[in-house]
């Protein structure tokens, strides 16, 4: 007996299953889905049917989608960036597409096959691309922005294409006359459906939003985005036009609100989940008996596809004023296919565009193009240091910059990072003369820094040459101000690689990563969350009556117990009073060099508690994050960490260095 619950159960064992071993491989989700769909679809194991209910339900996931990026759109953000977005990533769209026209006419196949698939190759995955971006620390980059105003772009671009597939169908010929007149009715409905959504949605948006608002409930405010969202979707597929035109224009109208990141966060489960069974039925279009019977002819699409990407993307880029290095970055990382590609080519099979025997050789080369390209963004870097010399001239001119301003520099910080944090740190350091460099990736905000006299370069800290060229081996300490966990781990290698008795203090959203980053050779983390929670917590017993002296204490014993390398700072109010400084604990970092007396020795038999002196930490190169304990020993270039008074560590120092 047939179950309805059967086939829902198999699709989430499968795609949790695929899920979890993509991330174990950190590899894009997305691609196990894909994977999940090709197991599991009617051409293979045939535990689910392709049938029309499944297709509509993962249809809504592409709804959700394109209502995040209508999200997303903003009309300033597009003015700053029009030369790249409407001039290159229009320009790449169209010559890709002109491109492969061209290609499908040499293997006599209808002008509307041409079309049709040129816009799906002409996409490049915003899903993939962005968070390889996001996890490398390029989004500000020169590459980075040139990729980011072209998967834009192409975003933007799904809309008309996903008009034109529909007047494509609906045409009795390939007569160009009657593409042009279904083509121009099709417009017209849109102008139609744009101005009574924009004219009439935009002056009820608003208010509506604000009456539900003020009911304050979770599950009306999240019915409420539900209504709209498909709402409009509805009204433009009964307009002849599609579903994700719709729910775009949703995403637009309440962007304008105040409430779009309460919507964001709301409708992110949804998008999430139901995108996630789009592609799995996008996998299960593929018949792997096609694939095996025209693999040849797969692996040859793979490499033109690829290729040719490349070139076009890094030729225009070139044009657009780009230099060689940041082209070829720009193609390698735009090289593979894109989930509205898959949209496309479902829309065109639905309606019978594209022929089968086209389809599933397209389809396998598009879906092997996105496994391919985590590791042609991640070996992009050195490619492009082997084969262009200018842009190693490019990068050398960055590092020579740096040093210049770094060259007399001793004893001075560097500061990972010149957002808000970055800049409330060096406001503290300079008061205390204490001389620093900061490293950014955003070009605007160097260039107002440097205007108003600041120390700040254009750099990535997560390379090594960057770090060399800031004085990594004369500076004093080494401040990681944003809180972006892979960058942080990237930079802490390279310092345990350079200097391992430096240290490092590293900013973190949450506690998650504490004991990783500490591992990686972080002397000190800082979790925001925590420190926000205790100004919260002071603020509301102040409130609640509690003396300020008994708060100060409450808050004290916390960060004693947290910030076990600070412990004994908290001593009270006086401790801002400079003539005593002297008398307050301090940290010391020192190195244990070859000829050292104390070499073997546990530190019970040094006894520097005698000295007053309390080793918190000690760091080898082999054995990171080192709890010391009564017996353990120190050995040859051990970073030892030192807590007590200016004259005890001046003490210890002399007993631990002397030979």
């Amino acid at each position: 007996m047939f179950n309805p619950l059967q086939p829902v159960l198999i699709l989430l064992a499968v795609a949790v299953l695929a899920v979890v071993v993509f991330r174990l491989l950190r590899l894009p989700p997305m691609l196990g889905y894909l994977l999940a769909g090709v197991v599991i679809g009617p051409h293979a194991l045939g535990w689910i049917p392709d049938s029309d209910e499944t297709r509509h339900l993962a249809e809504f996931g592409v709804v959700f989608l394109m209502f995040s990026i209508g999200l997303e759109f903003s009309l300033p953000k597009l003015i700053a960036m029009k030369r790249i977005v409407f001039g290159f990533g229009t320009s790449q769209v169209v010559v890709s597409i002109l491109a492969v026209i061209a290609i499908a006419w040499l293997f006599q196949l209808d002008w509307r096959v041409g079309l049709i698939l040129g816009g799906a190759l002409a996409m490049s995955s915003t899903a993939i691309v962005s968070k390889l971006l996001t996890e490398r620390a390029e989004l500000n980059s020169a590459h980075g922005k040139q990729i980011i105003g072209v998967l834009l772009l192409q975003d933007l671009a799904v809309i008309p294409l996903l008009i034109i597939i529909p007047a494509l169908a609906s045409q009795a010929s390939s007569e160009a006359d009657d593409f042009t007149l279904t083509l121009m009715i099709a417009m017209l409905k849109v102008a139609v459906v744009l101005t009574f959504i924009f004219f009439i949605g935009q002056k009820l948006m608003r208010p509506w939003f604000h009456l539900v608002a003020r009911q304050k409930s979770s599950e009306l405010f999240v019915l409420n985005v539900l209504l709209i969202t498909l709402g409009l979707a509805w009204i433009t597929e009964l307009a002849g036009l599609s579903l994700a035109l719709g729910a775009f224009l949703a995403g637009m109208l309440i962007s304008e609100t105040e409430y779009r990141y309460q919507v964001e966060d709301d409708i992110k489960p949804f998008r999430d989940v139901l995108l996630g069974l789009f592609f799995v039925t996008i996998g299960m279009l593929l018949d792997m008996q096609v694939v095996f019977e025209g693999f040849a002819w797969i692996l040859v699409i793979l490499l033109a596809l690829t290729v040719s990407k490349v070139a076009v993307i890094a030729v225009l880029s070139r044009l657009f004023g780009a230099n060689p290095g940041v082209a070829v970055r720009t193609g390698l990382s735009l090289a593979q296919a894109g989930e509205f590609g898959f949209v496309l080519l479902a829309q065109a099979s639905e309606f019978g565009l594209v022929e089968n025997t086209v389809l599933q050789p397209v389809l396998a080369a598009m879906v092997l193009s996105m496994f391919t390209a985590p590791f042609l963004i991640e070996y992009s870097e050195a490619t492009i240091q082997r084969f262009y010399s200018s842009d190693w001239m490019h990068r050398a001119m960055q590092i020579t910059s740096i040093a210049s301003q770094t060259m007399a520099t001793q004893d001075h910080a560097i500061i990972c990072g010149y957002g808000r944090s970055g800049q409330s740190i060096a406001r503290i350091l300079e008061q205390e003369n204490i001389p620093f460099i900061a490293l950014d990736l955003d070009p605007h905000r160097i260039q107002e820094a440097t205007q108003a006299g600041e120390s700040v370069v254009y750099g990535d800290a997560a390379r090594r040459e960057v770090l060399t060229a800031a004085g990594l081996m004369r500076a004093k300490v080494l401040i990681i101000s944003y809180a972006d966990t892979v960058s942080a781990l990237k930079i802490l290698k390279l310092v345990q690689e350079l200097r391992p008795d430096l240290s490092v203090v590293v900013r973190t959203h949450d506690d998650s990563n504490i004991d990783l980053l500490k591992e990686a050779g972080a002397t000190e983390v800082v979790a925001e969350i925590m420190e926000g929670s205790l100004m919260l917590a002071s603020h509301a017993l102040m409130f609640a009556d509690i003396s300020a002296a008994r708060i100060m204490q409450r808050i004290r014993e916390i960060r004693e117990q947290r910030y076990r390398l600070l412990r004994g700072f908290y001593h009270g109010s006086d401790e801002t009073d400079d003539s005593n400084e002297k008398y307050f604990p301090r940290l010391l970092t020192l190195t244990i060099p070859p000829d050292a007396a104390v070499i073997d020795q546990a530190l019970r038999d040094i006894d520097l508690a005698s000295l007053s002196v309390e080793v918190t930490a000690v760091r080898r190169r082999n054995i990171r994050g080192l709890l010391p304990t009564g017996e353990t020993r120190l050995q040859s270039g051990d970073v030892v960490v030192l807590r007590g008074t200016q004259e005890n560590l001046a003490a210890a120092e002399i007993k631990l260095m002397q030979g």
